[in-house]
């Protein structure tokens, strides 16, 4: 007689993943063409427009444009150390670093930061704050949404440059109990 605690046929769920990467660094223009490689530019440019937005401000000494100016130049020179490193196949050589989410975690604070950032601007009066603070809104959209495609890619086990093959195997087994 079988045991009625232990099912007759049981299911074993195996996951296989695989990691394709190349070593050497080089120069691949390529992803400059894709949507993060556009993200990344775009976020570059707004952080320097804003930047100088407040910079040529008679007002820049003031404390809310001494933080927008140092949220937009983190932000630049982060997004750039980050495209150079993509560019140049630096984040495939070093795979084992967790890209994806230091970027989507970076991405997510910078959405937040730049919120304050441009809203003090805005509520200061000055044209050049004002202009300022515009860049900030669209520098605060572009990092929300780059942030949400590093999310949806860090949820699927995606690398960030190389190729990650994830296989789930499935394998039955069924038990005869005489």
């Amino acid at each position: 007689m079988a045991d009625a605690g232990f099912p007759g046929r049981h299911t074993t769920t195996t996951q296989v993943t695989q990691t394709s990467v190349s070593p050497q660094l080089r120069y691949d223009q390529s992803y400059i063409q894709t949507i993060p490689g556009m993200l990344k530019i775009a976020c570059i440019v707004v952080n320097l427009i804003g930047f100088i937005c407040i910079q040529v401000s008679a007002f820049s000494y003031h404390s809310r444009g001494s933080y927008f100016s140092s949220i937009a130049m983190t932000g630049f020179w982060f997004t750039g150390i980050m495209l150079a490193a993509y560019l140049f196949h630096v984040c495939e050589k070093f795979y084992k670093i967790p890209w994806l989410k230091i970027e989507m975690y970076f991405c997510a604070l910078w959405t937040i930061l730049y919120l304050f950032a441009a809203c003090f601007a805005a509520t200061f009066g000055v044209e050049a704050f004002t202009a300022a603070a515009l860049f900030g809104f669209v520098a605060m959209c572009l990092y929300g949404y780059d942030a949400f495609l590093k999310f949806n890619a860090v949820r699927r086990g995606e690398i960030a440059q190389g190729i990650r093959i994830v296989e789930q195997r499935q394998q039955q087994t069924t038990v005869t109990i005489a």
